[in-house]
């Protein structure tokens, strides 16, 4: 059985709200890898990078990425 894939739009967002941390801290992706290294998750430059491009990745990645950012609180959105 295939599985669905996220449509276009989910993966800009997801891409979108991971480009916006790290620029809000002001952390490189090379940073980024550093960070998730010293959390034990093996990725490289290269590999955060076509990820980001992308914009498929998993959540889990996500939330490793947000935790080594630091990021508390996460809006998806703001109020209209």
């Amino acid at each position: 059985m295939e599985t669905a894939r996220p449509s276009q739009e989910w993966q800009d967002r997801a891409r979108g709200l991971l480009r916006a941390e790290l620029a809000r801290r002001n952390v490189s992706q090379k940073e980024l890898v550093e960070r998730l290294a010293a959390m034990g998750a093996s990725e490289t430059e290269k590999t955060v990078s076509n990820k980001l491009v992308r914009g498929s990745f998993s959540a889990a990645f996500l939330l490793q990425c947000l935790d080594a950012l630091g990021c508390r609180v996460l809006r998806l959105r703001e109020d209209d």
